[in-house]
């Protein structure tokens, strides 16, 4: 009988799972919506209970009576999700876009909290990263850590919730907490943090990541038969670059996705120079990801077509009809709530639109958003020191002219990864690996095309670039001006 292998990504915004056959082959897919809870002062939160069900539901679906050989998940990254013994949430979890911490960061910047993590460990901080946000918790609402386990991230609070067991895998444990090994936490770093006394919060680290069996409860979840293997991680971003192929150093990945991932695949642990990107640990000794996610990717262009009355089908015909640099229309895309964290961290970052003039369609808008996200993706390569080669994933890439964008800023061919899901597809091969199954790997990742970028353009868009470059550095003093001036009383 031909084995099975279930992934599951629990996203940000949608659960979705993915039956593979022995060659990387999808066999049934299935996804759910998640809903996402904005408050006052930038909160967003969401509900375990509900990505849970969601796994669930996708789990039946795809599987369909069918027992996969082994169960694997991945899921978003950062927030903090607190549960108890049991697995059961202690509140809503807080997800990595809620900017409630905004102003406890700025506090640790100035003190020089936020460098001395990033000359531990390689990764900077953000509002909505584990660190902030358990500190905020911690002087906001510490009662709940009291009655909590565990505050960790999506998929390890699903596989405690599947399995029973308390565990984390080195990619989410390296951020922020890790102590630049990929195996352990650094006492210095929670110390800088304040947050030495929160430390048994923390999940054990399982290298390379956490298995156990399916339990009687996690069966009842799934509909599959308990004892089923599970394992848990790497988290989606690294997960995805597993999943695209990204083997060797100098191999990189893009991500087109709710943010915009990009990330390069290194030999050594990124602390010296600015503080920039976060340095993911792929349990393997000696190697990391370099990452540079900024905070939004398709989600500037939903914004831009929501309020342009425009559907998601509206992006090829205007990228026809807006020639290379949008009529002089030029976009910052930072449109999260809780501002930007790659290349540079800022949580009052925001949007700007220029060189808007009556003559200015809505394809030119449109355009200048499309063309702003390939412009930060290279602002976050070069600022990762480079690539070699460079694979493409993420739900922007069904988009052949937005991706022809992208090849012809970065000027580098684009390599598209084997779908569908590319997250779920390397969550399996982590798995694989873990149990000690042999899977071709080539086979599993294979490019499903290549986008080759344009010569014609490209000083066109090296302009752009330059003058990119110019609008963020000139936005900045900005940005922190307008947040200021937000609380002054009339």
């Amino acid at each position: 009988m031909t084995r099975t292998w279930l992934g599951i990504d629990a996203g940000t915004s949608v659960v979705k799972a993915a039956l593979f056959d022995d060659d990387g082959q999808a066999l049934a897919v299935a996804g759910r919506p998640l809903e996402l809870r904005h408050g006052a002062d930038d909160a967003v939160e969401q509900d375990l209970d509900a990505v849970v069900a969601a796994v669930g539901e996708v789990t039946r679906e795809v599987c369909a009576g069918r027992v996969p050989h082994v169960v694997a998940l991945t899921g978003q990254g950062d927030g903090c999700w607190l549960t108890d013994a049991g697995g059961a949430p202690v509140r809503p979890a807080l997800s990595w876009l809620d900017g409630r911490a905004g102003a406890l960061l700025a506090r640790w910047t100035a003190d020089g909290v936020t460098e001395r993590v990033f000359r531990a460990n390689g990764s900077t901080l953000f509002p909505g990263a584990p660190g902030p946000l358990l500190a905020w918790l911690d002087a906001h609402e510490p009662d709940a850590l009291d009655r909590a386990a565990t505050a960790g991230s999506c998929k390890d609070a699903v596989f405690t919730r599947l399995t029973g067991e308390r565990a984390t895998d080195p990619s989410d444990s390296s951020m922020p907490f890790g102590d630049g090994t990929g195996t352990g936490y650094s006492d210095a770093v929670l110390e800088a943090m304040g947050l030495a006394h929160r430390r048994d919060l923390l999940a054990p680290i399982t290298v390379p990541v956490p298995r156990a069996p399916l339990s009687a409860a996690g069966a009842g979840v799934l509909g599959l038969p308990a004892g089923t293997p599970v394992s848990s991680g790497p988290f989606d971003f690294p997960a995805c670059a597993r999943g695209g192929g990204v083997r060797e150093v100098g191999d990189a990945l893009l991500i087109v996705g709710t943010t915009l991932g990009c990330m390069v695949h290194v030999d050594r642990l990124a602390t010296s120079g600015d503080p920039a990107g976060f340095s993911v640990a792929t349990g393997e000794p000696g190697r990391w990801l370099q990452a540079m996610p900024a905070m939004v990717g398709t989600a500037s262009v939903d914004w831009m077509l929501r309020t342009l009355g425009l559907p998601v089908t509206a992006i090829d015909a205007a990228l026809a009809a807006s020639p290379p640099g949008a009529g002089g229309v030029e976009v910052l895309p930072y449109f999260a709530t809780s501002g930007e964290r790659a290349p540079f961290v800022d949580p009052h970052a925001s949007g700007q639109v220029t060189g808007v003039r009556l003559t200015t369609t809505r394809d030119d808008l449109l355009r200048a958003v499309c063309e702003g996200l390939a412009y930060a993706a290279r602002h976050c390569f070069d600022t990762a020191g480079g690539l070699s080669r460079l694979v493409a994933a993420g739900g922007g890439t069904r988009s052949r002219p937005w991706l022809q964008v992208f090849a012809d800023v970065l000027g580098v061919p684009l390599e598209l990864a084997r779908t569908p899901e590319v997250g779920a597809r390397g969550a399996v091969l982590a798995a694989a690996a873990a149990h000690g199954e042999d899977l071709d790997v080539a086979t599993w990742t294979a490019a499903e095309g290549v986008v080759e970028p344009d010569p014609s353009v490209r000083e066109r868009y090296a302009e752009g670039y330059a003058r990119y470059l110019d609008h963020v550095r000139a936005a900045q003093p900005f940005w922190a001006t307008r947040q200021a001036s937000a609380v002054v009383p009339a």
